[in-house]
């Protein structure tokens, strides 16, 4: 598996999942190396390129090891190495609950799906500044049909809203949170995004991770 290289090792991690319907809960973290998309406002962009090879048994020892049995697999995009997630999560107890986060561009198969717990889905916006075709809407339509999925748009303000109705997503499943890569931009614009959720009956997700840690990555 290619994981994420950060201050020369491997990011794996314990700390609060930051986004979503699970913010808060503590976990263990996996981030994957490379990435289909390129996103102009990415905070990981370090993990497009820069990595660490570890079989799948020497991760799954490693995420054994930290204390939590929630684990959140992210990137980068960790679909890209759909095989080895596969045997990755057969080496870990069956108690452990599995969060994926993904961009939606990739439909995993049926061996992830009888095992992820929940998929925290983050289609990518036209201000991402990516090609058209990062959009996938069959996928995420296919995604949105699974009971523990969820979907959180970036946004910068109410004119996203418009590319997000389109896709045409249960709003019960919608989680919005600021384009905001440190503490003080996330702080004025999360004001902003709440009156967004509050018009159109969509969730806000917050962003622990940066109100506590700003700019500071493998947290």
């Amino acid at each position: 598996m290619h994981i994420a290289r950060l201050n020369h090792a491997p990011e794996l991690f314990f700390s609060l999942q930051g986004e979503g319907i699970s913010a808060g809960a503590p976990a263990a973290f996996l981030r994957l190396a490379g990435c289909n998309l390129h996103c102009s406002w990415c905070d990981s962009k370090h993990s497009w390129s820069n990595s660490i090879e570890l079989p799948p048994h020497e991760v799954a020892t490693r995420l054994r090891e930290l204390p939590a049995k929630r684990v959140i697999i992210t990137g980068g995009e960790p679909l890209l190495q759909a095989n080895e997630l596969v045997a990755l999560l057969l080496l870990l107890p069956p108690d452990y609950v599995i969060e994926v986060e993904t961009n939606g561009t990739l439909p995993p198969p049926p061996e992830l799906l009888l095992r992820v717990n929940q998929w925290n889905v983050s289609p990518k916006l036209p201000h991402a500044g990516n090609s058209p075709n990062s959009l996938q809407p069959r996928v995420l339509t296919a995604f949105a049909s699974l009971p523990h999925s969820w979907f959180k748009f970036v946004v910068t303000g109410e004119e996203d809203w418009a590319d997000i109705a389109q896709l045409g997503l249960p709003n019960e499943k919608i989680l919005l949170m600021p384009c905001a890569a440190d503490r003080t931009s996330y702080r004025r614009l999360l004001p902003i995004v709440a009156d967004i959720c509050l018009a159109h009956h969509v969730r806000l997700s917050p962003r622990l991770h940066i109100e506590l840690w700003n700019t500071r990555l493998g947290v």
